[in-house]
């Protein structure tokens, strides 16, 4: 199976405390890195999180981040401490009875007092827990989201593959004619240098030519690497890696098979190859 390394989530959970959100973007990269970016009250659970993206991603950065929006309060989210007011409230008697001029406690003076009023208290535990299985669930969609950018990118690339399956076959069919040509060409020009040279020379200088121009094996390697490309493809896993060094070994043999072309047949297939062996490597760069 063929996963991009490109891919976007997004997923939200609401708590008794307040809502987080979670935002996954990945992106190309060589090796796996996370970044992520975590809400004040969530930053201990940043180790349990990497492991998380450690488990089920090889490749590309991901950029994760964890917001959390305390919900507003209402009435029924305080607690008043019933026997402190109680204390208050007595207080505020005794020191009236001694000095009347003293204004007596407001109700809104006493819930300014420190520890009458008490918010529910917050369980950060839990809250981390709920956090972690939010961004796992995130993390699935991000998963999903790769897995059909995969299967796009390597229906393109299997596109491309027996493009270039095709012109290797051309050429393993068109070769004998090549030789053939040149040979003529070469004799006919040799003909012409037959008072100048000895015949067992000029037997020679055909043989290193011929060989010169043999492109034979490099043919037959970009087949066997198209065919190897191909296996890579269908694989489970992260494969990009491999395919990015087979883009490299098609390209050089690509560039060999130009460089010794006795055909210009020859050179526009090198041409066609190389152009589409680009635009494989493109696709290459966006899989895991």
């Amino acid at each position: 199976m063929t996963f991009s390394m490109t891919a976007f989530a997004r997923g939200t959970e609401s708590t008794t405390w307040g809502e987080l959100t979670c935002e996954l973007r990945s992106v190309n990269h060589r090796f796996l890195e996370i970044h992520p970016r975590l809400a004040e009250e969530l930053r201990q659970i940043e180790p349990r999180l990497r492991e998380q993206f450690g488990e089920v991603l090889k490749r590309g950065r991901v950029d994760c981040t964890l917001r959390f929006q305390w919900r507003e309060q209402t009435t029924t989210d305080f607690e008043v401490d019933e026997a402190m007011v109680d204390r208050l409230v007595r207080l505020g008697r005794e020191i009236r009875d001694r000095n009347e001029d003293i204004q007596p406690l407001r109700a809104v003076d006493v819930l300014r007092w420190p520890g009458v009023v008490q918010t529910a208290e917050v369980d950060f535990e839990r809250l981390s827990e709920v956090a972690l299985e939010l961004v796992k669930r995130t993390l699935d969609q991000l998963l999903a989201t790769r897995e059909r950018e995969g299967r796009k990118l390597a229906a393109i690339m299997q596109d491309r593959v027996a493009a270039l399956v095709a012109i290797v076959g051309d050429l393993q069919r068109e070769l004998p004619g090549f030789y053939e040509s040149f040979r003529s060409r070469i004799e006919a020009r040799l003909a012409e240098l037959r008072n100048e040279l000895e015949p067992a020379r000029l037997e020679q200088e055909m043989v290193l030519l011929l060989q010169k121009a043999d492109v034979s094996e490099e043919v037959d390697r970009l087949g066997v690497h198209l065919e190897e490309v191909t296996r890579v493809l269908a694989q489970p896993g992260p494969v990009g890696r491999r395919l990015d060094f087979l883009m490299q070994e098609l390209n050089r043999e690509a560039n060999t098979l130009g460089s010794k072309a006795i055909d210009a047949r020859l050179t526009k297939a090198s041409v066609d190859l190389k152009v589409l062996i680009e635009q494989l490597r493109e696709q290459v760069q966006n899989i895991e």
